[in-house]
């Protein structure tokens, strides 16, 4: 089944620092919110698709990875420990997390337990409503630092608000993530099973997969540093190492961020926020078609 984007993890070691820094972006961000594992995140919405933004805040209550459970915290922990901050993490919008568990298994990229939590979700108006989530996890062999899994809502109304989707950089959507790996096309069997959908060849060394919300792009380490003009974070393995949005005031966001030095200027055609300002992401700013 295709599967359009969900989120991406943006994992920080300050969640107050990291609010601030998507501040300045010109983000709205929502309140803190706390998982029973020993992390806490704060959330950056659009239509369908959210930047989560992560802290380990209690490491003794992170629980270790089973035989066939699958660790959120502690997969994050490892990944601050090896990694740093950065995007650790993509969701794919989940259906059927049953169903999608036995996808996974039958492509070789499963074999865990799906995995059902719920927390208070704060409005802007402070008022906290319940919300829920169950995840369908994949793992590539070749990507040991990116998690993968699907994320089904149980109460999406709850979650999804448009006052949390104002945006004063007039971010408008997702545009999509950008993946990097020595081997573009050694990734295709993982990213057609996760998402649903072909994985084809745009040019050498990048493939592009269009979701139902959003492009998954697959290319070299080199080219996303020659396309993006930032460094492609890790040294091998399949790594998330951009997300992509839409905004319509792309000129005017270029202006205030050179102004605070938060911007690539090598880049034409788009705003590229690089990991020195970003806490170890690349955000990428374009004007829709």
């Amino acid at each position: 089944m295709r599967r359009g984007l969900d989120h991406v993890v943006h994992l920080v070691r300050d969640l107050d620092a990291a609010g601030e820094i998507y501040d300045l972006l010109g983000f709205t961000v929502g309140s803190r919110n706390r998982h029973p594992w020993g992390t806490e995140n704060r959330i950056v919405q659009m239509p369908g698709f959210f930047i989560e933004l992560l802290q380990i805040a209690d490491p003794a209550s992170i629980p270790p990875d089973g035989e066939t459970s699958y660790s959120f915290g502690a997969f994050n922990a490892k990944f601050l420990e090896r990694a740093g901050e950065g995007l650790s993490m993509l969701a794919l919008e989940g259906t059927n997390p049953a169903a999608e568990k036995t996808e996974f298994d039958a492509a070789g990229f499963g074999g865990f337990d799906t995995f059902a939590f719920a927390r208070k979700a704060r409005r802007p108006d402070g008022q906290e409503l319940d919300v829920g989530f169950t995840l369908a996890f994949a793992r590539d062999p070749q990507g040991p630092d990116l998690g993968a899994f699907t994320c089904t809502q149980s109460q999406p109304d709850n979650f999804w608000s448009p006052d949390l989707q104002r945006h004063s950089n007039q971010t408008v959507g997702v545009a999509g993530v950008v993946l990097v790996t020595d081997a573009p096309a050694r990734a295709q069997t993982f990213v057609e099973a996760l998402a649903g959908v072909p994985l084809q060849r745009a040019v050498d060394e990048w493939f592009v997969a269009q979701t139902p919300r959003g492009s998954i792009d697959v290319m070299t380490r080199g080219l996303f540093s020659e396309r993006f003009g930032v460094p492609a974070p890790g040294m091998e393995g399949l790594r998330l190492a951009a997300v992509r949005v839409f905004t319509t005031g792309a000129p005017q966001l270029r202006r205030a961020l050179a102004a605070r030095r938060m911007v690539e200027e090598a880049v034409e055609g788009i705003v590229v926020v690089p990991p020195r300002a970003a806490l170890g992401a690349t955000l990428v700013f374009e004007l829709p078609a």
